[in-house]
């Protein structure tokens, strides 16, 4: 594993700054980029830890705070570990900036993060790969179909709302997706019902878009994240190695 190199960035974007961690590996030499979406819980030490781990296997990680609009990292007032008991609490506040984050909107913010990491000499040239978790999962089913030429492989953990009935529904871009995906669900997760894992791996099929979808039993929404109550410890080293995997395959 390499020694990594982590800082605060700002990103310009058509809206604003947003600011973000980069980290990568400090041997000077340019590597594969990863853009990481954050859960809605947000850019945190957890999440930086996370990075840190992708980049110590080879990449240059960026993970913008898709919130920004809202505010700079803190944007919540977070306790060092959510339970189901502050989770109410926590959304309350959370799910008004939530859904100020449009599709459009997120998707102006790729393009940003995007051009910028390919502007980074701490990044290789050439297409990106993405990983997201909860929300993060749908932006990036989003960026995977509206960036095709840019993103070479790209992977989602937990995600919801991923196959609605609606008409701005990420599944539907998968007629534009050229990069290879993964998705881990999680089987205890009301965000994603059994209707919506068969409507994405439907639609993922039917325009032949290389990827593999699991099931994790036994895992509940959020479980690749240590610092929340949902963290379950098999399904995360199970996420590990299919991240790593995808990802060796393609860079």
């Amino acid at each position: 594993m390499n020694a990594v190199q982590g800082t605060d960035v700002d990103i310009p974007t058509p809206d604003g700054i947003a600011d973000a961690y980069l980290t990568h590996p400090a041997d000077g030499v340019p590597h594969p980029a990863v853009l990481l979406y954050m859960d809605a819980f947000g850019l945190r030490p957890a999440l930086r830890a996370m990075a840190d781990r992708l980049a110590a296997a080879g990449y240059t990680v960026l993970v913008p705070n898709v919130f920004y609009r809202g505010g700079r990292t803190p944007l919540f007032d977070l306790p060092e570990f959510m339970d189901d008991a502050s989770r109410g609490e926590l959304f309350r506040h959370i799910r008004p900036v939530m859904r100020e984050l449009t599709p459009q909107r997120a998707m102006r913010d790729a393009g940003a993060c995007l051009d910028w990491l390919a502007d980074r000499p701490e990044a290789a040239d050439g297409p990106v790969a993405l990983t997201g978790y909860c929300m993060g999962a749908r932006l990036v089913l989003l960026t995977a179909g509206s960036y095709p030429e840019r993103v070479a492989a790209a992977a989602g953990f937990h995600g919801g709302q991923l196959a609605t009935e609606a008409p701005d529904s990420p599944h539907l871009l998968a007629d534009r997706i050229t990069a290879e995906m993964y998705f881990g669900h999680a089987d205890e997760d009301p965000s994603l019902p059994p209707e919506q894992i068969r409507r994405l791996e439907e639609a993922l099929t039917a325009h032949g878009v290389r990827h593999r979808c699991e099931v994790y039993p036994g895992a509940r929404h959020g479980f690749t994240q240590s610092d929340t109550s949902s963290y379950d410890a098999e399904g995360d080293k199970r996420h590990w190695a299919a991240l790593l995997d995808l990802l060796d395959r393609t860079f």
